[in-house]
């Protein structure tokens, strides 16, 4: 694809990036194969990890976790009531959408416990070996995790059309939690509202988005603060992912709608 070639020229040490339809990888540009941080891009990792684990009845997405009046899916949802960064509530459950790290370290330690094993071996697992990637989720649970190219966009398949989980549980991880919370969303400032699924990002109306103009308001993903991102669009039927070594800043919130939206339009011109 000629728009993956918008990496060639972008101020950064490491790029690499790769469109993917539900049965197979469209184009790559860079190395598929190199490792970096996922940064935030763990989150929708950790969280489908958690809802295998509900299937599998190890953990109910409704069960207390986290602060008093939390569950697991407030954990998921950035909405119960923990702060960017420490394990103090600064909100009550289900109030405030609350970008949360802590809630996910939280959750990584409550889905420990439940699965009766270390969180890092029950996502291999679950996910991972499944899915046959390397992706490496020792680290925070949401925010620790390293992988390659390849390995993103094999998530972003699953994301597309999940084999990992049945299609009811799929549609519930996509569909808005706790609808109508106001928050900051990193990066891009406060909308009302901040809708989220369970460990994705829900794009609905938001302007400007990461994912670009043409992404359809189904759009769903996360991106990274080490310069990382996934973003699913069911409408379009493709994912795209982009993993860097530069930090999320000014650059990436130009360059990252700008590749998105060059993507859409060449798949729409094939």
């Amino acid at each position: 694809m000629e728009a993956l070639r918008q990496i060639d020229d972008w101020d950064v040490p490491f790029a690499a990036a790769g469109v993917t339809r539900a049965g197979a990888t469209v184009a790559t540009r860079g190395d598929t194969r190199r490792t970096v941080p996922l940064a935030s891009v763990s989150k929708p990792v950790t969280a489908l990890a958690t809802l295998v684990a509900a299937e599998e009845g190890a953990v109910d997405l409704d069960e207390p976790a986290g602060p008093p009046g939390s569950t697991v899916r407030h954990l998921l949802a950035h909405a119960s009531g923990l702060p960017f960064e420490g394990d103090v509530a600064i909100a009550a459950p289900g109030r405030r959408r609350i970008y949360s790290n802590e809630g996910f370290a939280v959750l990584g330690a409550h889905l420990a416990e439940r699965a009766q094993m270390a969180f890092a071996g029950y996502l291999r697992e679950a996910v991972c070996a499944p899915l046959r990637i390397g992706l490496d989720p020792e680290g925070h649970p949401g925010a620790g995790m390293h992988a390659c190219l390849d390995d993103v966009l094999a998530l972003g398949r699953e994301l597309l059309a999940p084999r990992l989980v049945a299609p009811e549980t799929h549609a519930e991880m996509v569909a808005v939690q706790f609808p109508g919370l106001d928050g900051v969303l990193p990066g891009f400032g406060r909308f009302a509202p901040l809708d989220w699924g369970l460990g994705v990002e829900l794009k609905g109306v938001k302007a400007p988005h990461w994912s670009g103009a043409l992404t359809s308001p189904r759009t769903f993903g996360h991106f990274g603060g080490s310069g990382t991102f996934l973003w699913v669009d069911p409408d379009a039927g493709v994912a795209c992912a982009c993993l860097t070594t530069r930090a999320f800043g000014a650059w990436s919130k130009d360059a990252w709608p700008r590749l998105s939206d060059a993507v859409l339009e060449e798949l729409g011109r094939l």
